[in-house]
């Protein structure tokens, strides 16, 4: 039975992916502070790990964290675009300096191998699509330039210190217990909420933007696999996980539309100056060496997320605080991780 440490694991994908290696049959560490992840989205399974309240900044926390755990899952983050541009020094101690601890960390600790939740913010505004990870990268925001050096730490303290790293591009990733009423969450789950309240979502700029939306059990499928996948594979290296199909803001408005049964319309403003205008995945990479190939499709992944939201999960204030209706969609901003 192998043990389990995951960074951020009351954030949405954090909360996943702990439940899935429960069901694998083996144990679950976590720490989260809390800053961003909800404490609700592990009560069913809360008994059943080892949780701690703490931050990554702590070095001495997360040693005592890594002791006696095989594998890191690193998703910790504050993932937020316009929180960096406003604050890029807080931005950088969460997302960059909480990285260096944990491999500091877990190095110190022989951890097997750190899997790393890193972003596809890397690539910028390439326009090339899709998107392999032989591009050079092109960050724009201090978050996705402290995403990026946590990826170059990754490899640096494989080469160094022959810790094994694998760094995870994620591809807008969505599904249930994402915070709706966070200006910095996702563009998905605003419009889910909003339109099963009957409100009008807004997008920004004419909706023909894309992006390889992808639905979170693939995101943890990924990270199981790269636990478990050869080193001279994967040690050191690079990956995409996305879905390798992108989808335009008109069209999963429509698809939503369908799905909710909701009969408004979507409003529209002006577009806002950094939104990078399309993103696809390529998987060839991924597929290759991780044998990762995305279950749930753009459209089922939906369906399931608005299920959950329809579910009244999302209603309690104990999940996500008094309010829904004060969700403002800001389309520059969710296109994040």
């Amino acid at each position: 039975m192998a043990t389990y440490l995951i960074t951020g694991i009351a954030g949405f994908i954090g909360s996943a992916l702990a439940r899935a290696v429960l069901a694998q049959g083996d144990q679950v560490r976590g720490v989260d502070n809390l800053s961003t992840g909800k404490r609700d989205n592990l009560a069913e399974i809360l008994h059943r790990i080892d949780f701690r309240q703490t931050d990554l900044l702590s070095l001495d926390a997360v040693r005592s964290a890594c002791q006696g755990t095989d594998y890191v899952l690193h998703q910790a983050a504050i993932p937020s675009v316009p929180r960096s541009v406003a604050d890029p020094l807080t931005s950088n101690s969460a997302n960059l300096d909480a990285t260096v601890n944990v491999l500091v960390a877990a190095r110190d600790a022989k951890v097997k191998r750190v899997v790393y939740a890193a972003s596809s913010s890397a690539y910028g505004e390439t326009p090339t699509l899709p998107k392999h990870e032989a591009m050079p990268p092109d960050p724009i925001s201090p978050y996705a330039v402290a995403k990026l050096a946590s990826e170059y730490y990754m490899v640096s303290f494989y080469r160094c210190y022959r810790l094994e790293t694998v760094c995870l591009r994620y591809f807008n990733i969505f599904g249930p217990r994402q915070d709706p009423t966070s200006p910095y969450s996702g563009v998905l789950a605003k419009f889910i909420t909003q339109m099963l309240k009957g409100e009008h979502p807004t997008i920004f700029g004419d909706g023909r933007q894309s992006r390889d939306f992808t639905y979170v059990d693939n995101a943890v499928a990924a990270n199981l696999l790269a636990c478990k996948a050869p080193a001279a594979d994967v040690a050191g290296r690079v990956f995409n996980v996305a879905t390798g199909v992108r989808t335009d803001l008109n069209e999963t408005f429509r698809i939503l539309k369908k799905l909710i049964g909701y009969t408004g319309d979507v409003k529209y403003e002006a577009e806002r100056a950094g939104d990078v205008k399309h993103s696809l995945a390529d998987l060839s990479r991924a597929q290759k060496h991780l044998g990762y190939e995305p279950k749930v499709d753009f459209e089922e992944g939906l369906r399931r997320t608005v299920e959950w939201y329809k579910s009244g999960s999302v209603g309690r204030t104990s999940d996500f605080g008094s309010t829904i209706s004060d969700a403002v969609v800001e389309s520059k901003h969710e296109f994040k991780v």
